[in-house]
């Protein structure tokens, strides 16, 4: 019996044995005011407050980019006072992307003197759990996760397994 065939099928099997029990966690763009974005007149305490910010995630800040606005990282006492002194970093793009490496509190303020105006916020960055979250943890009303947060195989890819080796079968000249 010739076993070309049903060598697309062998491989698709090792790997779902192998994927089996993964979870792939992916990363957040947490958009910074949700739909309103980084401007004056947000709560951006409570739009924190409604988010869960793991090490690998992203904050992004959306705003005009007139001059208007702008994005400084700083330290507790640059965040309290709204001071760009000794800034960590700082971004002028209108779209500008930052990545959550480590699991801290970070401090974001606009350095254009808006943040005496509310125009600050401050994330607790977690460690990602060793276990998937609860459902319904992974979304945010500002950006879900780009797919599922935490992917747990099985189901899909044994779909998969079985129409690779159905196909296999059915057809051996395809896939040799």
């Amino acid at each position: 019996m010739d076993l070309r065939p049903i060598w697309p099928f062998l491989l698709l099997s090792v790997a779902a044995l192998i994927l089996q029990n993964a979870d792939f966690a992916v990363a957040t763009d947490h958009i910074v005011g949700a739909n309103h974005g980084w401007n004056s007149g947000v709560n951006f305490t409570q739009w924190a407050a409604n988010q869960t910010f793991y090490v690998g995630d992203f904050i992004s800040f959306r705003y005009p980019k007139t001059g208007q606005y702008n994005v400084f990282m700083v330290n507790q006492s640059g965040y309290d006072n709204c001071t760009t002194e000794g800034a960590l970093g700082n971004w002028s793009s209108g779209k500008d992307f930052v990545e959550l490496k480590e699991a801290k509190r970070y401090y974001f303020i606009c350095g254009n003197g808006m943040c005496f105006n509310g125009m600050k916020v401050s994330v607790k960055v977690e460690k990602l759990p060793a276990a998937s979250p609860p459902k319904g943890a992974a979304n945010s009303k500002s950006g879900a996760r780009s797919v599922i947060s935490r992917w747990q195989t099985g189901g899909w890819v044994w779909l998969a397994v079985a129409a690779s080796a159905a196909l296999a079968l059915a057809m051996p000249g395809l896939l040799v």
